[in-house]
């Protein structure tokens, strides 16, 4: 395997559509840091990340610090060494599990290529099934949501995501007038965000326990993590930990504790496609289902994220929706998005993604 010669880092900065809006705040435009990863065979691997401040306290200014001591530790490393990767940028600093999947995804991209497959095949799994994304309502006013979805639904998606998280009666209101909007038939699945008290969280999930609802994500503060096997007890609605679970060691701790039914497994939370493994094989092992979501990537790293999609059964359920919501695509390559929000990836060996050349201004060089 090739040892690491060179690493760039770029600031993407991309604006949105229209604000996405949770109960954590609103957001108007993307901050990304984007990775190339060249080796001295020439290979090049990209990643990327999307620091979201209140959940992993990350931001786009940090990643490019922090990245440059990262490339200088990993330089001369072999590409295809990613587990002692993620060791050395552990032990160099604490946490940083944003900027450290745009490494590990970089790594995986060369890896793979070197050895000449697609990187779903290179980590075992197999395009055996099509993966279909949600699509989300942001945080607002009832009428504001439910003409959001009905929209939403005339597009062809098969799933709505719904953010909640605000004062339980309204939450309550906010689905039943997107219900009155699309019907019962289309499943909902609604995201808190921690937004409730675990006895607010109780009530509100027991009033739409006849919703037609997937599941909801995160419903009380992630620091209240030892209440949520008592929501879940409560809850007529699986309970899926989001911001609870960052990586595999959550995981076995929120098992352990019967805390959840599900995992929703973001490259930005787990450090990447490594550690995201681990999480899927203890789900795996647990009999849980998983969801694959982010945060606001472009499709380069939610390219990875479908390729990650593919390599486990127990990934159930695909949150993909964010690029959808960007103004431009600064992308070449990478996932594309059908009717119903049908995704096909790359067949190409690793990867299959790359930032537009475009978009290659003023990086930062580490060799």
């Amino acid at each position: 395997m090739p040892e690491l010669a060179r690493f760039e880092l770029f600031a993407l900065r991309i604006p949105l559509k229209a604000p996405f809006i949770t109960s954590l705040g609103a957001l108007h435009e993307v901050e990304s840091v984007i990775l190339r990863a060249t080796a001295r065979d020439g290979l090049v691997g990209w990643g990327e990340c999307n620091p979201f401040w209140p959940i992993n306290g990350e931001t786009q200014e940090t990643g490019l610090a922090v990245g440059k001591h990262l490339a200088n530790a990993l330089i001369g490393m072999e590409a295809g060494a990613i587990e002692e990767a993620h060791a050395v940028m552990d032990r160099l600093i604490f946490g940083n599990s944003s900027i450290k999947s745009a490494f590990d995804i970089a790594l995986h991209d060369i890896a793979a290529q070197q050895a000449g497959m697609s990187l779903h095949r290179f980590l075992g799994g197999s395009a055996n099934r099509a993966l279909i994304t949600d699509y989300t309502v942001s945080l607002g006013a009832p009428e504001k949501m439910a003409a959001d979805a009905r929209s939403i639904v005339r597009e062809g998606f098969r799933v709505v995501k719904v953010k909640l998280g605000g004062a339980p009666e309204e939450d309550i209101r906010r689905v039943s007038a997107i219900r009155e909007a699309i019907g019962d038939p289309v499943p909902l699945r609604i995201d808190a965000n921690q937004g409730w008290t675990p006895q607010q969280a109780i009530v509100v999930l027991n009033a739409l326990g006849d919703a037609n609802i997937q599941h909801c994500e995160e419903p009380i503060p992630r620091w209240q993590f030892m209440e949520l096997r008592r929501v879940r007890e409560a809850s007529p609605i699986p309970i899926m930990a989001d911001e609870s679970c960052f990586d595999h060691r959550d995981a076995e701790r929120l098992i352990a504790l019967g805390a959840c039914d599900r995992f929703n497994i973001k490259l930005g939370k787990s450090g990447g496609l490594h550690k995201a493994r681990k999480i899927i094989a203890l789900a795996e092992q647990a009999g849980m289902e998983v969801q694959i979501g982010g945060f606001l990537e472009s499709r380069l790293a939610w390219t990875a994220a479908a390729h990650l999609a593919l390599t486990s059964d127990a990934v159930r359920y695909c949150d993909m929706d964010t690029p959808l919501m960007f103004a431009s695509n600064p992308v070449q390559g990478g996932i594309s998005y059908g009717p119903g929000g049908v995704i096909t990836l790359p067949e190409a060996p690793g990867l299959g993604a790359s930032l537009d050349p475009a978009c290659q201004q003023g990086g930062i060089e580490v060799t």
